[in-house]
């Protein structure tokens, strides 16, 4: 079983802690899957133009056989993000029994005369409590010193706790204005999580600068390359360099590119040449059916024309 995603959406295999704090917190569990769920969506948006896409080899894990690799480090983090936005914004909606608003203190830098109040997303308690569910199935094992499932173990330690770490920096100030026919002599500000698609495109830059670990003697993990500063807690670090993805292998749970779309004019990662690892594409045409001329009708309505528009696509062999 690997980690919250899989456990949140189909609630077989969690760890006895796990499941305490479900027995605990049942109205929680609701907005753990929403959670993972929104992380998992992050994750298919940040790589749809990616060799790997999210997707798997047997469905039986979002994560296929990725288990050391920086996908892996990624989902990880995204994932626990999402429970932490979840839960944040479910206590400020007052659907959680042991929760409200945020009790975050008044910013010093806030100038006086505005008001510090409304209602905040209490990330304060989404933090905590996402630490104490997932991460509790990490803990609870008593893994060899040296193996590689302690290595792994600490390894995603590390990223829930970027991905939790990455909701908390984000969030921000959210003001409302106050006064006559809006002169906004007035404010009132809360603590606001931020769009969650903030939180993905910082994690995927996390991702792209995710340290290589191994661990040490000591049952620590280290940098590979040692001129390199030790990671913060709040990057991602992967043990194992990913596969180029290109073809279809179990044993890494890469699916392969053939049958994927790319883009014959780019030179990125969804361009032909990169995403087809150099084995060519195939060209076809297709009929698109879109919404055009469209018009507002008083009152009120919108009214619009179908078109027909044939495109070249361009499939990966």
């Amino acid at each position: 079983m690997l980690g919250i995603v899989f456990l949140t959406l189909q609630l077989t295999g969690l760890s006895p802690g796990q499941r305490k704090l479900c027995q605990l917190y049942q109205d929680h569990m609701v907005y753990i899957g929403e959670g993972a769920k929104t992380g998992i969506k992050s994750v298919i948006t940040s790589f749809k133009h990616r060799r790997w896409n999210c997707t798997t080899v047997d469905n039986n894990s979002v994560f296929g056989r990725v288990m050391l690799y920086r996908e892996a480090a990624f989902t990880y983090a995204i994932s626990a993000a999402g429970v932490v936005n979840a839960i944040s914004r479910a206590c400020r909606e007052g659907e959680l029994s042991t929760c409200g608003c945020s009790r975050t203190p008044r910013p010093k830098d806030l100038p006086r005369d505005w008001l510090w109040g409304g209602c905040g997303d209490d990330v304060e308690y989404g933090y905590r409590f996402t630490k104490e569910f997932v991460d509790a199935r990490e803990r609870e094992k008593n893994y060899p010193k040296g193996s590689e499932d302690q290595a792994r173990s600490l390894m995603n330690l590390q990223n829930n706790e970027a991905g939790r770490r990455a909701v908390y920096k984000l969030a921000d100030v959210a003001c409302k204005c106050h006064g006559v026919s809006g002169s906004c002599s007035l404010k009132t500000c809360w603590l606001q999580l931020a769009d969650f698609r903030k939180v993905g495109e910082y994690l995927k830059e996390k991702y792209d600068s995710a340290a290589s670990m191994r661990l040490n003697k000591k049952n620590k993990l280290e940098q590979v390359n040692q001129r390199f500063n030790q990671p913060t807690a709040e990057d991602l670090i992967y043990l194992d360099p990913s596969p180029d993805y290109c073809l279809q292998n179990e044993t890494t749970g890469s699916l392969g590119t053939h049958g994927r779309q790319c883009n014959k004019t780019s030179e990125g990662m969804d361009g032909c040449e990169l995403m087809c690892c150099g084995r060519g594409y195939d060209q076809f045409k297709t009929v698109q059916v879109e919404r055009c001329h469209c018009k507002f009708h008083w009152c009120c309505f919108v009214k619009c024309k179908k078109c027909t528009e044939i495109v070249d696509q361009f499939v990966c062999k």
